[in-house]
């Protein structure tokens, strides 16, 4: 079950503001640790630490691998790949130049197989986690606090 707070977006000079849209409410993140604890409670004869020695191995590789250029896909979740954030296009190939046009790079994961976006679309479930009360100015019972999802200055629109 997605639970999610309604919360009014802010910004002054955002098209958007004044507007009212929901954000998901991550109650936990399970970091490697935790994750191959929880794997290990599945029925494996893989022990939670052997299980998150071979995880923190992965994440090492795919770092390595997508920051040579290299896309990886982990089949039903993601495709993980490196992308690059442009900070304004340039007149020609001649006057482009990595201090000028390029802010940086981002990680980019893309899901894949039975993880699809239009799979979670048909199997996620979504609940409202407290009612929103208009009378508290936004600032309660699943206002716009929105957590810690670190997305604030995302566009809800996607």
């Amino acid at each position: 079950m997605i639970r999610y707070n309604k919360y009014q977006m802010k910004g002054e000079k955002s098209p958007l503001k004044g507007l009212w849209y929901a954000r998901p409410v991550i109650e936990e993140t399970f970091e490697i640790e935790k994750l191959a604890r929880h794997m290990a409670n599945h029925n494996t004869p893989y022990s939670a630490g052997v299980i998150k020695g071979v995880l923190a191995d992965m994440v090492a590789c795919i770092k390595e691998l997508i920051l040579d250029g290299k896309n990886v896909k982990l089949d039903d979740l993601a495709i993980f790949s490196v992308g690059i954030v442009s900070k304004k296009g340039a007149q020609s190939a001649a006057e482009f130049s990595l201090a000028n046009n390029v802010k940086g790079l981002k990680l980019r994961a893309r899901a894949t197989g039975d993880l699809s976006n239009a799979k979670i679309n048909l199997d996620g479930q979504m609940k409202e986690a407290s009612a929103y009360n208009v009378d508290d100015g936004g600032n309660g019972g699943g206002g716009n606090s929105g957590g810690n999802d670190g997305d604030q200055g995302e566009n809800p629109l996607g």
